[in-house]
């Protein structure tokens, strides 16, 4: 059974097409939910009009994916809380010179 740790070092390892730094760092991803094998995830964009959205969910069931116990992957993409800078953690902020 796959657990929140192992979801969320995998979820490390996917990064925004634009902005060099993981999506939880940058404070994209809003919600896990593990359940018998699916993996829940409720995440945001940078930007609502972010061309590479479906690349990101790809690319995040396939990392989610290899973790043993995962059987299925559910992604919603939510723009409500909109996504901004004070959501980003003080790695993310350091690693763009912003803290």
């Amino acid at each position: 059974m796959a657990t929140e740790k192992e979801v969320t070092a995998a979820l490390k390892n996917c990064y925004d097409p634009e902005i060099p730094v993981n999506i939880v760092d940058l404070g994209l991803v809003y919600e896990m939910k593990l359940d018998k094998g699916k993996v829940y995830i409720k995440m945001t964009l940078t930007s609502p009009t972010c061309p590479l959205g479906d690349m990101v969910k790809e690319e995040i069931t396939n990392k989610l994916m290899t973790i043993d116990g995962v059987k299925d992957v559910q992604i919603d993409l939510v723009f409500n809380p909109p996504w901004n800078k004070d959501k980003m953690s003080k790695s993310a902020k350091r690693q763009l010179g912003m803290a």
